[in-house]
Parts: structure tokens; C-alpha cells; sequence
């Protein structure tokens, strides 16, 4: 298998986790503050991989030169799951995962920002379909709200977190300095944990953990082990061998995972004109999939 086919796999493994957070996280996020669900959920996360390094060759100095590094892609990481789980409190979890598929089209302009990575037409076109088909299900297919563009108070928080996830991805490849993803990946997770625990101490001190219902910590659970650390060795591993709009183009299957999601967890399913827009970003999936010859390609490490 070459290096950008493990890139590909990678990402289609972290879309599917990345989608079982959506519905867990509205199942939660009402019933704990985001600062401290998310601080803990770092902690955990951060042990893990802090295990996995030293069962990897341990910890070397060389990895974590210029720390200033970590802590910009520490912070960008910790606002995007915070406010994540700010807006998961009001959007619902299909929505929600629509606004997650605004990435591709930002990541792209950053990495040409960042690494001047030049978008193709073939993915001009992917990126502007996939768009078009997360704002249909933003909007549950109402051509008015979408018109007038009514968004709900959860989402447009949830968006700027996009945002933030947005910048961190092209700034990977940008920042690494040939640190394998492991350690990287820990130096980062444990810069969001600090931060994090420094900003929400206050919600952190009030909370009262033992009275907490199971879903938070099943929740917690998740999060920490899947879409936390796992995730993030996922990412970190794809954009060190893949464009960053390539990428982020998995995000496009986030939507359909979440619908899965859902129904096995017997909330139901969107209305079906709403699945129109789940048609329209699988489509913009497998059109940014296709061209396999990115004009600049970020180094592995």
C-alpha cells in the first residue's frame, strides 16, 4: 500500500469516528460545560498517547523543538471541540456535521495560503458542490431560510470552531519539522489540555462529577479514546502525506455517517429532501477523490 492510499484509509476511518461524536455530543453536551468535558476529555486522550509514545521509542528532545509551535495548533484545536459542544447543545447532529463539511472549501484557501497548494478545477468544482450540498442540509432543504440565511445560534458558534479546524490542518504539514505523529500529535493534545484547563478551571471546580448522568461519561469515553486520540493521530498522519484539501474532503462522508448514527440510535432519520444534500457532498467526495495529482504535497514524516 503506498503512502497516500494509507493517507486515504486514514481519513475514511477518521470521518466514521468523527461522526459517532455529533450524536453523542448532543446526547451531553446540555448536561456539562464544554471548558470541562473537553479539558478531561484531553487529559485522557493525552495519557493514551503518551503511552503509545513511549511504547514507540519514548519521548526525544529533537520532537519538541519550538514549542511556540504547539501551542498555536493547541489553541486552534482546543476552541474547535469547545465550541463544538457549545453549539451541540442547540444544533442537531446532521446539521451540525453539514457545517463540519464546510472544511474542505477552507482548508483549501488556507493551504494555499500556507503551502501553495494549488486547487485544480476538478477540485474547485468538488469543493463548490460539496458546499452547496452541506448548506441544503444546514437548512433542511427550506430554499426560504436558505435564502434569507437563517442559521440557528449553535450552529454559527459550531462554525467558527470549523474555522479554527480549518486553519489547524494545513498548518500541520506547515509547523511539523519531521516529528513523527505520535509525539507531535501528544505535544498538541497536552497544549489544548493546559489551555483548556486553565480557561474553564472555573466550570471545572463547579462541576459535580459524580452526579453526572452515564451518557456524559460514555460520552467522555468516546471522545476521549475515538474521537480524540485516535482522530487525531488519523489527521496528523493523512495531511503529513495528502493535499490538505484532499484531506478534508472525507468530511463529506461525515453527514452520511451521522444519519447512520442516528438511526441506529433510533433518533430517526432527516426528511428526505434532506438527503438530497447528503447525495451532493458524497458526490463532491468522490469528485475531489478522483484527480490524484495534486500540484504540491505536503512531506511525510
Amino acid at each position: 500500500m503506498t503512502e497516500g492510499s494509507r493517507g486515504h484509509l486514514a481519513m475514511l476511518t477518521f470521518s466514521l469516528l468523527v461522526a459517532g461524536s455529533f450524536s453523542l455530543g448532543a446526547l451531553a453536551a446540555p448536561l456539562v460545560d464544554p471548558l470541562a468535558i473537553n479539558a478531561l476529555r484531553f487529559l485522557i486522550a493525552g495519557l493514551l498517547l503518551g503511552v503509545a509514545v513511549l511504547a514507540t521509542g519514548g519521548f526525544q528532545r529533537a520532537h519538541y523543538r519550538a514549542p511556540w509551535r504547539f501551542l498555536v495548533l493547541g489553541a486552534l484545536f482546543a476552541a474547535y471541540f469547545a465550541l463544538m459542544f457549545q453549539g451541540l447543545k442547540t444544533a442537531r447532529p446532521v446539521q451540525a456535521a453539514a457545517i463540519f463539511t464546510l472544511t474542505p472549501v477552507m482548508a483549501a484557501g488556507f493551504g494555499w495560503l500556507l503551502m501553495h497548494q494549488i486547487t485544480t478545477l476538478r477540485i474547485a468544482a468538488g469543493l463548490l458542490i460539496g458546499a452547496a450540498g452541506a448548506l441544503w442540509v444546514i437548512f433542511e432543504a427550506e430554499l426560504s431560510r436558505l435564502l434569507a440565511f437563517e442559521i440557528g445560534r449553535g450552529e454559527a458558534i459550531y462554525f467558527i470552531g470549523v474555522l479554527c479546524h480549518s486553519i489547524y490542518t494545513p498548518l500541520v504539514p506547515r509547523l511539523n519539522r519531521g516529528e513523527p505523529a505520535l509525539p507531535f500529535s501528544f505535544a498538541v493534545l497536552v497544549t489544548a489540555f493546559v489551555l483548556l484547563t486553565i480557561v474553564g478551571m472555573p466550570a471545572i471546580l463547579d462541576t459535580d462529577w459524580l452526579a453526572l448522568p452515564p451518557i456524559v461519561w460514555i460520552t467522555l469515553i468516546y471522545v476521549a479514546v475515538f474521537a480524540s486520540a485516535m482522530t487525531f493521530v488519523l489527521l496528523q498522519y493523512a495531511a503529513l502525506r495528502l493535499p490538505s484539501s484532499k484531506v478534508m474532503a472525507y468530511t463529506y462522508l461525515v453527514p452520511t455517517w451521522v444519519i447512520g448514527w442516528e438511526l441506529a440510535m433510533r433518533h430517526g432519520g432527516p426528511p428526505a429532501l434532506v438527503l438530497v444534500g447528503v447525495a451532493l457532498t458524497i458526490g463532491a467526495l468522490l469528485l475531489l477523490l478522483k484527480d490524484e495529482s495534486p500540484q504540491a504535497v505536503p512531506r511525510k514524516s
